[in-house]
């Protein structure tokens, strides 16, 4: 059987097929083993710490694949077209490559039963770590990524209480002194406002799959992204090469 592979972040940039031949009954450990073939050393380390996506859901490596799978390989996330709002009411959440109009989203998210709204703006700054920015690249597994940024805003509103949430994302080229993502968490009080917006950024750095690639005046490079939640590690330390090899015969 084939199945479809989208390589994400470092990996785009190592690993060019976009399709991968396996018996029947293959798992997305054996995918993971075959992959591995592909790489260099240097490449092969980072499977270790990856997610791994079937059909824009996360797998786990005991996961039996099927004829025309899409399996997203997700490093760590750093946290076109606009995508208009997922949920109608409390929840707005969308992914754009137009600037981000902080203040007219902040004052759409208010209401009169508000007692607070608690803003994160996150802003490209000029430097990291000594080296002079020039710009910063986002991408995302979009379908995805659209519905986890849903899926997490939900969750803020059920964990916390808090009244409603806009989440939004910036894709392609930003410069310094641009929104990359703006929370607005709307709260009947200030303290479950502030602890949903501290889990929202935090949570999504973690888990949504968006990468940066940074520009710098003395060269690019991929940001290391934060772990994923060990739930979310698609385990490729128990790769099933002999699995393969055995089914193959």
């Amino acid at each position: 059987m084939r199945v479809q592979i989208l390589p994400f972040g470092q990996l785009k940039d190592v690993l060019s097929e976009s399709a991968v031949d396996l018996p029947n009954q293959a798992t997305v450990a054996d995918l993971l083993a075959v992959v591995r073939d592909k790489l260099e050393p240097a490449s092969a380390q980072l499977l270790p710490r990856i997610a791994v996506s079937v059909n824009a859901e996360y797998a786990q490596a005991s996961q039996v694949l099927e004829e025309g799978d899409e399996v997203g390989l997700l490093p760590p996330v750093s946290g076109g077209s606009v995508h208009s709002s997922d949920s109608e009411g409390p929840v707005t959440t969308f992914l754009t490559r137009e600037p981000i109009a902080a203040e007219l989203l902040v004052s759409a998210a208010k209401k009169g039963s508000d007692g607070a709204v608690v803003v994160f703006d996150g802003i490209v700054r000029d430097n990291t770590r000594g080296r002079s920015t020039l710009y910063l690249d986002y991408e995302a597994y979009e379908e995805m990524a659209s519905r986890q940024m849903l899926e997490l805003s939900e969750q803020a509103i059920s964990r916390f209480g808090v009244r409603g949430v806009t989440l939004i994302h910036r894709l392609g080229r930003l410069l310094a002194g641009e929104t990359s993502v703006l929370i607005i968490v709307a709260s009947a009080h200030r303290a479950a406002a502030y602890d949903a917006s501290r889990w929202l950024i935090d949570t999504l750095k973690k888990t949504v799959p968006i990468w940066k690639k940074e520009t710098f005046v003395d060269g690019a490079v991929w940001a290391d992204g934060e772990p994923f939640p060990a739930s979310l590690v698609a385990d490729s330390g128990a790769l099933a090469t002999p699995a393969v090899a055995e089914r193959d015969k």
